[in-house]
């Protein structure tokens, strides 16, 4: 495949439609390739959890185009009906040709297919809902949020529009996701494209793993965390390295296998593919590499336990001295690395927390500085047409009975003051009660 973005005229019309595109690059992590997704707009590493770091379908074809990336991806959220489908190493890059299961699948799906960028697999989409359970095994994959595609346009036959496939969907997952060998009975059942040789650095496929670490004397702890289960445990993020620790030990250290295995756990979130940190690597990059930092000792299936010099032991109390201080000192520094994170990350959610808690006060703050506003505006107005007047009207009664018996000094007198002491006093007193009420000095 070309590093070349794909045209809108290769692309789904229903998929391009959305403002939920990056850029991507590939990166060496861990010793091998990976997509990492890049903001088309500056850039910089995405989140696919951020929608602020995403992009429209052209935005992202032009960050490729002027250097910002390899190829383009859609990010799959809550708000859109798509679901992906990843077929790993399953296509003859030379002959163009399928492996059979990857053929039926896409037969079933009868959707919009493409070839992936490695041009050894498959992407299909359909519209629909992923069923419950785990969402990925050996080498098929399914995607419906928080996470991200790469979109290379090469899609197969002429099938360019993704359709409703509920029902295949389910079928696909069941058969080859959901289900093992172990569960079925059924050969055919296993998730195609499972390597029948040991995957693991200790030589344990996937489910030989997962069956010895149920069955160890530490299995329900195992067995709980595998089902997403955190309690226990101060946050989710300290039960994902509890049980990312314990995948190291039976993995011997197989970062990979680590990774391959938590993806199917009850405790994976979206978080665990954003960007945490300056170097580009995600949350769950960090938590399994300060796992197996932490983890000083690995299965060894010829018996026993082999510690980080490979030497192979079968009593820990045996261990040098020296050795055992060096390694409780690396697992205790770890941990507090991995503390401090989590409380960076619970002390950011407090500071959001508390600034959209103060804007929610002062849009209410600026509510009443309008409604107070408002009645001293009234009052205002009030005060020539309604005071005035009648201080006028009682000035013109005193008159006229100061006129009538010829005395107007004594009738002011007897009014305690003159004619405008009186309409003083009366506005006076009344403004300033009123401007009292309102908070505001009286003039």
């Amino acid at each position: 495949m070309t590093g070349e973005p794909p045209s809108p005229a290769d692309v789904p019309d229903a998929l391009a439609e959305y403002e939920q595109w990056v850029g991507w690059r590939s990166e060496e992590r861990d010793e091998k390739q990976t997509k990492i997704p890049i903001d088309p707009s500056t850039g910089q590493y995405a989140s696919s959890t951020d929608p602020e770091t995403w992009g429209g379908f052209e935005a992202a074809v032009a960050a490729v185009e002027r250097g910002d990336g390899a190829g383009v991806g859609f990010v799959f959220t809550d708000e859109d009906p798509f679901v992906g489908v990843d077929l790993d190493d399953c296509r003859d890059p030379e002959s163009g040709e399928p492996a059979q299961w990857a053929a039926e699948i896409i037969e079933t799906l009868n959707s919009y297919t493409e070839v992936s960028p490695s041009g050894t697999g498959y992407h299909v989409l359909v519209c629909g809902t992923l069923p419950e359970g785990r969402n990925r095994h050996g080498d098929v994959e399914l995607y419906e949020t928080a996470r991200y595609f790469t979109v290379t346009g090469a899609y197969v036959g002429r099938q360019r529009t993704i359709h409703e496939r509920p029902e295949e969907l389910a079928a696909v997952h069941r058969k080859h996701v959901a289900q093992t060998s172990e569960d079925t009975g059924d050969e055919g059942a296993v998730a195609p494209g499972t390597p029948t040789d040991p995957s693991g650095s200790v030589g344990l496929s996937d489910d030989d793993l997962l069956e010895k670490a149920r069955s160890a004397q530490n299995g329900q702890k195992f067995s709980a965390l595998w089902r997403g289960d955190t309690s226990g445990y101060d946050s989710h993020s300290e039960a994902d390295m509890a049980l990312c620790c314990l995948l190291a030990f039976w993995t011997g250290g197989d970062a990979a296998q680590i990774d391959r295995l938590f993806r199917e756990s009850g405790l994976l979130r979206g978080k665990w593919d954003d960007i945490h940190f300056a170097d580009g690597s995600t949350y769950g990059e960090k938590t399994v590499e300060r796992a197996i930092t932490a983890t000083s000792e690995f299965y060894n299936p010829d018996g026993g336990r082999t510690r980080r010099d490979d030497s192979s032991v079968s009593d820990t109390s045996n261990a040098p001295a020296e050795s055992t201080g060096l390694v409780r000192k690396l697992r205790e520094v770890v941990e507090q690395n991995h503390q401090l994170t989590v409380q960076v990350d619970a002390l950011t959610e407090t500071v959001e927390q508390q600034a959209e808690t103060i804007e929610r006060q002062a849009a209410r703050l600026e509510s009443l500085e309008t409604r107070l506003a408002a009645v001293e505006d009234e009052l205002d107005e009030a005060e020539p047409t309604g005071l005035h007047d009648s201080a006028r009207v009682a000035d013109q009664r005193s008159n006229s009975v100061a006129t009538s018996t010829g005395d107007t000094d004594s009738s002011s007198e007897a009014r305690g003051g003159t004619d405008e002491d009186s309409g003083s006093d009366t506005t006076d007193s009344f403004m300033g009660r009123a401007r009292r009420f309102v908070g505001k000095d009286s003039e």
